[in-house]
């Protein structure tokens, strides 16, 4: 059996973002100040977290967050950041660089309903989906392969990637997220889950890929999780967290479970008036 955690935070505010301005690909925005901000508050947050893998979209906001949160990090300071660019914000076409209201206004003229409306140049929701299924097909199958590895070289042996230095399980949503503990299965289930992905990704690229696992997939959720959370996008620094079942190393039909999703707890302190 392969089990790995996956833990998906959306980038630190833009000056764009704040200004609801599109920015998709095409616009490449640093962080402001309080992006930075919300970066640093998210690092503290997952601070005792011994990840495994760190994944960022390749886009400037992304990497400089994926980067903050790592900076913090009490284990794992010196991983290498993987870039990936099907992890990039939806591709918004001619619309990019320009205010929200404009897009609205584009799929009211057209007749459609915003976000499915795809303006000239952009990507289908279909094409963002088929984009974040591949990516994650691409975590099981590195999952698998780690696990064979780890097999090969020490029969029974499987590490797990939610144990400090000192060998303690720990993750800091186990007591903030729907009041669910990420490692209380038993001592075998959790050895046996492992790796511990970060990945750094986009609002609208999030709502998506969150979408293919609840549709598509099938994922579980939280109890107290409203519905209409699961068609928001994701606060700035928003963490969600999942558990992957792979059973025997079925990648085309897995078992997830959804720990909490776009919790934003760790901003409570920082100034997001304008996020």
């Amino acid at each position: 059996m392969v089990r790995f955690a996956l833990t998906i935070v959306r980038h630190g505010e833009t000056r764009y973002n704040k200004d609801k301005i599109l920015q998709g690909q095409g616009v490449d925005e640093p962080l402001s100040a309080t992006g930075f901000r919300q970066a640093d508050a998210a690092g503290i947050f997952l601070s005792n977290v011994k990840f495994t893998h760190v994944f960022s979209s390749d886009l400037l906001r992304a990497k400089q967050t994926a980067s903050t949160i790592i900076g913090k990090n009490k284990f794992c300071k010196d991983i290498v950041i993987q870039y990936d660019a099907r992890l990039r914000e939806r591709k918004y076409g001619i619309a990019e660089g320009r205010p929200l209201s404009d897009l609205k206004a584009m799929a009211n003229a057209a007749g459609e309903q915003c976000p499915s409306f795809t303006p000239s140049g952009g990507e289908t929701l279909d094409e963002v989906r088929t984009r974040a299924k591949n990516f994650f097909e691409f975590l099981c199958q590195l999952s698998i392969e780690e696990e064979c590895q780890k097999e090969q070289a020490v029969p029974g042996m499987a590490g797990n990637g939610l144990e400090t230095l000192e060998g303690k399980p720990v993750f800091p949503l186990r007591n903030h997220c729907c009041g669910l503990e990420l490692n209380s299965d038993t001592g075998k289930d959790t050895k046996m889950l492992n790796p511990n992905i970060l990945v750094v990704s986009h609002g609208a690229y999030m709502r998506n890929w969150f979408g293919y696992f609840v549709l598509d997939l099938k994922c579980t959720l939280p109890s107290a999780l409203k519905k209409s959370q699961l068609s928001s996008v994701s606060p700035n620094t928003g963490v969600s967290h999942f558990i992957i079942n792979l059973g025997n190393g079925d990648v085309i039909k897995p078992e997830i479970s959804c720990i909490c999703l776009n919790r934003d707890d760790h901003l409570a302190d920082v100034n997001t008036e304008n996020v």
